[in-house]
């Protein structure tokens, strides 16, 4: 294995694990279903992906 393949595979794994991954995953998913809708800003989405997670208790509760 190449030192840039190695590089990339750390990279894959690091953005999946810290979840940086996810809106890249959703603009794909966004404009393959619908182009011409509008897609939110990553500051958006990850407002609402924090407040999706902090109001389903079974996610965890954090208090502060």
């Amino acid at each position: 294995m190449s030192v840039r393949s190695a590089l990339a595979r750390a990279r894959y794994y690091v953005r999946e694990f810290s979840g940086e991954a996810a809106y890249d995953r959703y603009v794909a998913h966004a404009r393959s279903h619908d182009p011409a809708a509008e897609v939110l800003t990553r500051r958006a989405f990850e407002r609402a992906r924090t407040d999706s997670r902090e109001a389903d208790p079974r996610e965890g509760f954090r208090c502060c």
